[in-house]
């Protein structure tokens, strides 16, 4: 089980695959095997680095104020630490946050950026959501049931809850077999997301970009389309239909084929 020692925390990581390396970046309360179903795809091109972030998985979780930029330093140090120059970067929702600020503050290290289910500053509707969150996983004690409960019915559409329970069921399944952060860890990730504002560092990005939203979406909704592609430099953007917070599940061959084309187009 590798780990690396990188801005103060142990970071644990997985590697698996061929080629130029890409980092994926966990969304809030998730491990590394959160992108299972594209890493299945990804590593027959790329050497696919998944990390678990401070706070969560097998990583450090140590006291203190988290924010987006200090997770994207932990990222930046990482790939110091495992002897990565240069990666393509890809990260969802938080995952997501913590990647514009990574371009952002380390260009160099970054070769291209795949920003899913963004967002530029959290205005006052998600943090309503988030602060729901945060009430619910400290009244359950569980950061596990918390997800499930209340943050899956965000993430994926009432259709696909109507049309294939037995999938939402294996999800939940899958999250409870996962290293989940206990409630204090929780409290201080989703701080992170509640304090998020890279509006004055979007500029910086250099790196080709795509951006990705959900049709459906209502946490991290094309609302935020707008502020996106004019801050960053000649962005690509990608509605996927039919889906909510999280395509990745929702609609996975259809995510992996595009993103995937995006990747290997800035490849090479």
């Amino acid at each position: 089980m590798p780990t690396v020692q990188a801005n103060g925390i142990d970071i644990y990581y997985e590697v698996v695959g061929e080629g130029e390396p890409l980092v994926l970046i966990p969304y809030l309360a998730a491990d590394q095997a959160c992108y299972a179903f594209q890493v299945a795809e990804y590593a027959k091109h790329f050497t696919c680095f998944t990390v678990d972030p401070r706070g969560a998985g097998l990583s450090s979780k140590p006291e203190g104020t988290y924010t987006t930029e200090l997770f994207a330093d932990d990222v930046a140090a990482f790939l110091q630490a495992a002897g990565v120059g240069r990666a393509h970067v890809a990260g969802l929702s938080l995952g997501a946050a913590t990647a514009m600020w990574l371009a952002a503050k380390h260009p160099e290290r970054v070769a291209s950026l795949s920003l899913h289910s963004a967002w530029d500053r959290s205005d006052a509707f998600l943090r309503v959501v988030v602060e729901g969150w945060r009430v619910m996983a400290q009244a359950l004690d569980s950061v596990t049931d918390m997800v499930i409960q209340g943050i899956f019915p965000w993430c994926f559409t009432p259709e696909l809850y109507a049309a294939r329970p037995e999938y939402i069921d294996s999800l939940a399944a899958f999250v409870r077999g996962r290293p989940m952060p206990p409630v204090d860890a929780f409290l201080r990730q989703s701080q992170a997301v509640l304090s998020h504002d890279a509006r004055d560092v979007l500029g910086a990005i250099q790196a080709p970009t795509l951006i990705t939203f959900g049709q459906h979406d209502m946490v991290t909704s094309t609302r935020f389309a707008g502020p996106l592609t004019a801050a960053i430099p000649g962005a690509e953007m990608v509605v996927f239909e039919n889906c909510s917070h999280a395509p990745i599940y929702e609609d996975v061959e259809g995510f992996n084929q595009r993103t995937l084309a995006f990747l290997r187009k800035h490849s090479g």
